[in-house]
């Protein structure tokens, strides 16, 4: 490493790096932020002022990139950016961790800030190793032996589903991490409808807990990479100018936990009134089989 200068942002996650220019990164470089990460789960570089092939080339050195599957850039047409112009359709104001209704969700975002508010639109992580880890034991027993459903609906595409682990363990640090979020994740698997809502609700607020954040204040041109495998994010809706972002996003792997430990619940006339949940899940299991 050079002469980086690395600060610490919380006690959680989080921290800026100086003293490095993203565009003129070898493979040294790379390995050192590849460390960095697994330490702070997000790293922000300021003043970095990245042209798009710049982005497009760092993202390349963490491995395959993916545009997003759903939303359609507001102005660049390139495949392997995504961009969010939030005049042009708002701003992604719920904590979520990317992409989580695909089979591989994406392992890595690296975010642009092209343009953002003399005021407002910071953006909030989560440590998910660390809510994991305080959770009491038998909640943790509960939680390693279930598995959640996830779709996109969100993006009006709902048949867009993948089911993971609620437990997930980071392929390269080997920590558990709570892998549900408010956005994306729609139902427990092996529990009833009312059971679900109920651990959910607790999951996915338990998370948002201030000790496990950092909150960071962007600049026009800064760097954001965040391991999209043991966090979650959410961008503060207090602004009125316009915030301009460009991500790319690094192709995931499948998400792995202990494995469940009960069948699917999936309710019948006789129990109770099937809900919307319920029969998304039984088609997203009839689809998996028939294929």
């Amino acid at each position: 490493m050079k002469n980086w200068d690395i600060n610490r942002l919380s006690g959680a996650l989080g921290a800026e790096v100086q003293g490095i220019d993203l565009a003129t990164v070898n493979s040294n470089d790379i390995a050192e932020i590849r460390r960095l990460l697994a330490e702070h789960m997000v790293l922000f570089f300021p003043q970095q002022n990245l042209s798009v092939e710049d982005h497009v080339v760092l993202g390349r050195h963490f491995g395959e990139l993916e545009g997003h599957p759903n939303l359609k850039n507001p102005y660049l047409d390139h495949p392997e950016v995504f961009e969010l112009v939030a005049s042009n359709g708002g701003i992604a104001d719920e904590w979520h961790t990317d992409l989580t209704f695909q089979e591989q969700p994406s392992l890595m975002s690296i975010l642009n800030m092209v343009k953002c508010p003399e005021t407002g639109g910071d953006t909030m992580w989560t440590n998910l190793c660390a809510a994991f880890d305080s959770l009491s034991p038998p909640m943790q027993e509960l939680c390693t032996g279930l598995t959640a459903l996830h779709d996109a609906l969100p993006h009006n595409h709902p048949e867009q589903m993948a089911i993971h682990p609620v437990v997930r363990i980071h392929p390269e640090t080997g920590r558990k991490a709570l892998y549900v979020n408010e956005h994306f994740t729609r139902r427990i698997v092996e529990m009833s409808a009312p059971e679900s809502a109920a651990l959910l609700d607790f999951l996915t607020g338990w998370v948002q807990n201030p000790r496990f954040t950092v909150r960071y204040r962007w600049s026009e041109g800064a760097i954001g990479i965040w391991d999209n495998r043991c966090t979650q994010h959410y961008v503060l809706n207090d602004f009125s100018e316009e915030r301009i972002i460009q991500r790319v996003t690094v192709v995931g792997d499948q998400p792995t936990g202990e494995g469940a430990r009960w069948p699917t619940w999936l309710n019948d006339s006789r129990r109770s009134a099937v809900s919307r949940h319920d029969r998304q899940l039984a088609l997203f299991l009839k689809s998996r089989n028939q294929g």
